[in-house]
């Protein structure tokens, strides 16, 4: 469990962080805190190897992904979402974060090139060939074009920096079906601006590649939404999952998922990965001041 943070990163940090530039941050721009709530990211979940990525798509920013520099997968992918039909993009090619790994003059998610040699890309991140056979997973976003309305914004989802492997039922069964669940529940009931933050946890599982650990294995997926500005007309069943709510489950076959509160995730997350004592998803766990004092 603790070989998401402690694995022997140590060289390979030491090779990447100089080449750690452009739009991947230690602190976050302005620009990109507006997907945060209260312009804040999760607190606790810091390491070495983990790097803010705001992520540029088409000269504008989309979203924030803190991303693992040795796993190759994302932590957390943090959004805002906006109101949708769920319709899924098509025929967007899959990009990658060239200013992970090179030295370049575009902070924007690119295609991969036709041909492109993996030494310009795979010593910070995942390439499209670790997917290639890694059958028993599929490329699952944690920024789901479904929760995202305009073309580009739904485009912007479409990189591996955004990606972990899920095991298949999980994801079509599963984890879809809630993420279209959320997309209905804040379509309806949320009036301001919903944050939703989505990450992983692992414990060393790993895609291999060529004999090389490649990419990290989500143990269980978790996802939080915060919408403070609400409809207090909502339908009982649904009222009290605002302002704010939770999910988690098993990245495995013939799972279901768990529905909970915002401080009842954390209380999960602290108890099963790595995480220290600061650790908070949203700024006072998405409670109004007002409603604290009520």
């Amino acid at each position: 469990m603790m070989a998401f943070w402690v694995k022997t990163f140590f060289l390979a940090v030491n090779m990447l962080s100089s080449a750690v530039r452009g739009r991947v941050e230690k602190e976050l721009s302005p620009e990109c805190r507006e997907f945060l709530y209260m312009g804040t990211p999760p607190s606790g979940v810091e390491h070495q190897s983990l790097h803010f990525i705001c992520q540029h798509y088409n000269k504008k920013p989309r979203y924030v992904t803190l991303y693992n520099i040795v796993d190759h997968i994302p932590v957390y992918s943090a959004y805002t979402f906006k109101r949708s039909d769920g319709e899924k993009c098509v025929d967007v090619p899959w990009m990658y974060e060239p200013q992970l790994s090179t030295y370049t003059d575009t902070g924007e998610m690119q295609p991969f090139p036709s041909g492109y040699m993996h030494r310009n890309f795979e010593d910070a991140q995942a390439v499209l060939d670790d997917y290639t056979n890694a059958i028993h997973y599929e490329r699952g976003t944690l920024n789901p074009d479904a929760h995202q309305n305009e073309p580009d914004d739904k485009a912007s989802t479409y990189t591996l920096t955004n990606v972990v492997p899920m095991v298949p039922d999980f994801i079509n069964r599963v984890w879809s079906r809630q993420e279209h669940i959320i997309r209905k529940r804040l379509n309806n009931y949320c009036r301001g601006t919903a944050y939703i933050v989505t990450g992983i946890t692992t414990s060393g599982k790993m895609i291999r590649r060529q004999n090389m650990n490649r990419i990290a294995v989500p143990t269980y997926l978790w996802s939080a939404y915060c919408c403070v500005d609400f409809d207090h007309n909502t339908p009982y069943n649904e009222r009290h999952k605002f302002p704010s709510f939770a999910h988690y489950g098993l990245n495995e076959h013939n799972n279901e998922l768990m529905e909970v509160s915002v401080e009842k995730l954390k209380e999960f997350l602290t108890r099963t990965t790595f995480v220290d004592q600061n650790f908070q998803i949203f700024v006072k766990d998405c409670v109004p001041a007002a409603s604290k004092t009520k």
